[in-house]
């Protein structure tokens, strides 16, 4: 019997390599199409918008990732948060106006949902399709948890994919809200206090 694979944090020479499993891992998810439905255009732009919404984990060596790169986290500490002002920029560039007022509404919505104490942030985790199913996301997510109780500090995130919610249930989070307005798939908000 193989040993589990461990988890690493991911420096600056892999950087590239996380960011393009998340985009792969993001191409069916429902927020992410239907915010860039052309899939040239997903490919384009997903790979500096994820990059800017997680990768401040980079510098403080919370980006997870397992072994061949084959899954990332990116998690966000206590107090640090993702580029905001590069975020609206590229969706500026890149958004279709049908409906930038409900993207709008969407951002609005994650800013009143997040927790005001202290809380470790995941903005994205994924695995590359041809490695889902191996238990990669629960080895990310309870490595980063470990961490959360030990510190004694919440984690927080939006799951953007319903297919997910029960997943992050079994690892102690609940639902603290409902985020969608007009066309927008539903943002489900999920706290997970400290155990």
């Amino acid at each position: 019997m193989s040993a589990a694979p461990e988890v690493e944090s991911a420096d600056a020479n892999i950087r590239a390599r996380a960011i393009s499993t998340v985009v792969l891992g993001f191409a069916s998810d429902p927020m992410a199409r239907w915010v860039w439905p052309d899939a040239s255009e997903y490919l384009r732009i997903t790979p500096r918008f994820f990059d800017t919404f997680g990768g401040r984990a980079f510098e403080h060596g919370t980006a997870y990732v397992t072994p061949g790169v084959r899954s990332a986290a990116l998690w966000l500490p206590p107090g640090i948060e993702p580029d905001q002002a590069e975020m609206d920029a590229i969706m500026q560039e890149s958004l279709r106006p049908a409906i930038s007022e409900d993207i709008t509404a969407v951002v609005k919505g994650m800013a009143e949902h997040r927790p005001s104490e202290p809380h470790w942030y995941l903005p994205l985790i994924a695995a590359d399709p041809s490695w889902i199913g191996q238990g990669l996301g629960t080895l990310l997510m309870k490595h980063a948890l470990r961490r959360c109780d030990e510190e004694g500090i919440a984690a927080y995130l939006e799951s953007s994919n319903p297919r997910n919610i029960s997943f992050y249930e079994r690892l102690g989070f609940k639902i603290t809200g409902r985020i969608q307005s007009g066309s927008s798939p539903v943002l489900t908000p999920m706290l997970r206090p400290p155990s």
